[in-house]
């Protein structure tokens, strides 16, 4: 029957490496290989993933449609401010933060984004700031605690696990800056998020976060440790280039809409059904 597939991304075929082994890389490339050439249509989430898509399989190139993802409403409400002042007593809050969510997975690069912070500290006038990763599962990357553990950084990096969106979205007006120096992402919805909720946002100048990010962050070598520490040293020391930032992202961020993403998809449905 005609069908129609979306890929949201290549991760497994651009980081073989990160696979448990070659069964499971064989396995991933050829159940996107069949969906991708029995499908009459092929979505995706950005330009990006579009490349890569086209890069690993010989499909025509108008056979694949690009729709953007969007965020949840939840990030554009201002929060009560009484929940505002309840999570920042819960998790102790009492200093500027540098925020993270995200999966705790090896391209997500948190073992840089560890290094590059104890940089970050080791700059006049940022001693006091802190790390703070949102992600489940961090006992699978022993490395991220290597990490803290080599730096001396068992006060100032915090790992809360999962925290309710209600409450992450709390966290992303809160913090500082967010940092996001991810190695490959199909879309990147936590920039989003935090650009969303006037968070100044540091992402990676790699895979789809230029695309999505635009003018509205600064964008880093994410294999660069020392390019990663100058983007937060710029944003927590420059209050006019953080505010700028915010102001961007809000702006940004309204350029991407479930309810135009929704119509495209069901027009496009519609059109392999006719």
């Amino acid at each position: 029957c005609r069908s129609v597939v979306t890929i949201h991304d290549c991760i497994h075929l651009m980081f073989p490496q990160y696979l448990p082994n070659r069964m499971a890389y064989a396995y991933a490339r050829a159940s996107i290989w069949s969906a991708a050439r029995k499908a009459s249509r092929i979505l995706t989430v950005s330009e990006a993933s579009k490349r890569d898509i086209l890069h690993f399989f010989d499909v025509p190139p108008d056979k694949i449609e690009v729709v953007y993802n969007a965020i949840d409403e939840r990030f554009w409400n201002r929060p009560d401010e009484g929940e505002v002042g309840r999570v920042r007593e819960r998790y102790q809050l009492n200093s500027r933060f540098v925020l993270y969510v995200g999966n705790i997975k090896p391209h997500k690069n948190l073992v840089r984004l560890i290094k590059a912070f104890d940089q970050v500290r080791k700059t006049p006038g940022l001693e006091d700031v802190k790390l703070l990763i949102i992600g489940d599962e961090i006992s699978k990357l022993p490395a991220l605690r290597r990490a803290v553990h080599s730096y001396k950084l068992h006060k100032e990096v915090r790992f809360l696990g999962y925290v309710r969106d209600e409450t992450l979205a709390i966290l992303y007006r809160l913090a500082s800056a967010f940092a996001f120096p991810s190695l490959y992402e199909g879309f990147g919805l936590p920039a989003l998020e935090a650009m969303a909720s006037g968070t100044p946002v540091v992402t990676s100048n790699v895979s789809s976060l230029p695309e999505v990010a635009g003018d509205a962050a600064v964008l880093v070598d994410p294999y660069n440790v020392s390019d990663i520490a100058d983007g937060l040293v710029r944003v927590l020391t420059d209050p006019a280039l953080a505010a700028d930032l915010s102001r961007r992202g809000l702006v940004r961020a309204r350029d991407f809409s479930w309810e135009r993403s929704v119509a495209r998809t069901h027009e496009i449905y519609r059109q392999v059904a006719a």
